[in-house]
This record gives structure tokens, sequence and C-alpha cells, in this order.
């Protein structure tokens, strides 16, 4: 267990320094596994994803005028200062156009022959690693594509209706990226997640002291409220907090049949590199 460790475990619990040494000393030092644990026992709330700061760059789209189907791509750059670069954001145009004229979300195939050239050589200019991530093809097959990016391009988001038209979409898509939910509607939300929350619900309820029917009916509700805060049409929609996405979307004729949703950088870790180490290896060397 390093020190590192330590306050990065404060960082995402926001608890204190012998709780967390205590934590991780028990869970051996996986960070996961202490949050885990922590949240049974402290009832804390889910710990923020510190640690996955992921590499900088933009995210894009282009959705076909009659709405029948869109692309979503990314970009990666090493610093936000390229990812603003003329050079940078044209090849990013030039990556879209390929992903929407030949309907291609495949990243290998994407990403080579003029792409990769051109890639090649912005990598010269600039002198920073820039890659392709991933791209996503969304189809209108069930009824209209509607899509809306952030102003600074670090989130993106496609959503398809059945019924309804782009602008619904576009407002649909606008909630997503605000509000990140995780599926579509409460029966969309994986088994083993809903599992994972009942466990730890049920460590917490079970410090109550209560009956056991009443702590089942404890777990039931704190269920059905992750359930809602976590699933599209459950949300309340932030252009109008009084009214749900599902009551919005079902008042104009139409359903949310899926959405697609990219954030710069989501899910890639960086390495963290102690400054005082790096200076003594360097000594060292």
């Amino acid at each position: 267990m390093s020190a590192s460790q330590v306050k990065e475990l404060r960082e995402r619990t926001g608890l204190g320094l012998l709780e967390c040494k205590k934590a991780l000393t028990a869970a051996n030092g996986d960070i996961d596994a202490a949050i885990e644990e922590l949240r049974k026992s402290s009832g804390m709330k889910a710990a923020k994803k510190a640690g996955r700061t992921a590499a900088d760059g933009v995210v894009a789209t282009r959705i076909a005028d009659d709405g029948s189907y869109g692309v979503i791509v990314e970009v990666n750059s090493e610093t936000d200062f390229v990812a603003r670069d003329d050079s940078f954001l044209a090849f990013v145009g030039q990556v879209v156009e390929k992903s929407f004229s030949q309907k291609l979300d495949d990243v290998e195939a994407l990403a080579g022959g003029e792409i990769e050239e051109t890639r090649q050589a912005l990598v010269q200019k600039i002198g920073e690693n820039i890659s392709v991530r991933r791209a996503a093809l969304v189809s209108g097959d069930a009824g209209v594509i509607g899509g809306y990016v952030h102003g600074n391009n670090r989130i993106a988001v496609l959503v398809e209706l059945k019924g309804g038209d782009q602008d619904l979409a576009r407002d649909v898509a606008m909630h997503v990226a605000a509000v990140s939910p995780q599926v579509v509607s409460p029966e969309q939300m994986p088994e083993d997640v809903v599992a994972k929350e009942r466990e730890i619900f049920a460590a917490q309820a079970a410090e109550s002291g209560k009956p056991p029917e009443i702590i089942e009916k404890m777990i039931d509700g704190r269920i059905r409220k992750f359930l809602a805060e976590n699933s599209l049409t459950e949300q309340p929609f932030v252009k109008d907090p009084d009214t749900t996405v599902g009551k919005l979307v079902k008042a104009a004729g139409a359903e949310v049949a899926s959405f697609t949703r990219f954030e710069v950088g989501e899910g890639i870790e960086v390495e963290k590199v102690d400054f005082a180490d790096e200076v003594a290896a360097q000594l060292n060397g």
C-alpha cells in the first residue's frame, strides 16, 4: 500500500485518512475492493471515477439529412492544445467523412489507407501521437436518428427513435449528454449490476437493526430508485424536470430505441507517475 493509493482513495471517497488506510489494508491494496467495502460499511455513495482521466482529443458526429443513419467517432491527441488545432480538427473531419460515406465503424478499416497517411504526416508536424480510437454506426431502421455534440467537442450522442422526428431525438441526445444514463429502460440494466447494488444496499440496511421484512422492503425501494436514476426513460428531462424522458417521447408518439454516447477518453487509464520517484529514477539512471 502506497501513499498515492491512499490519496486516490481519499479523492474518490471523501473519507478520512485513517479510514482509507484501514480499508486499503483490509483489501490488500485493491482500491476498487476497498471502495466496495466502504460503501457497505459506511453507506457511502458511489465513488468518483478518479484515476481514469483519459487521453485528450475530440468526438464528432455526422447524420444523414433524412435521419436514416448517423456515425460518431473519437479521435485522440495527447493534449487539449492539439485537440483545438485546425490541422487536427481537419483530420477529424476527414475521419468522420470516411466513416459516414462508407458506413464504417470498424476502426482498423476506418484508420487505414489515406487516413493513416494523413495521420502520420500530422504526427510529424505536430509532434504528438494521434489515434482514431473508436467509431459507431447507428442505423435508423426503427425510425429516425438525432444527435448532439457538446460545445467543447468532448461529448457526443446519437439517439435512435421509433417514430418522432430529428428535433425530438436531438433533445433526448442533449439529455443523454448531460445526465449520462446507463441504459434506455430499467429492464435493460444488466443483472450483475443490479445484483452488486443489491448486495451493497443489503449490507447497509442490515446495520439499521430493523426486522428482515422491513429490510427487504428497504432494499427493494433502493433498487427501484437506482434503476430510475440510471435509466433514460425514467429520468427527469433536463429541459423540463416536471416530466420524464419516457413521457416526453411517448407524448410525441415515439419511443427510444437506443442511444450511443461517446465522451473523450472515457475508460482510458493514464499511468500515474510519482514525481519524486521519477526524479530518483532519473538520478539513479
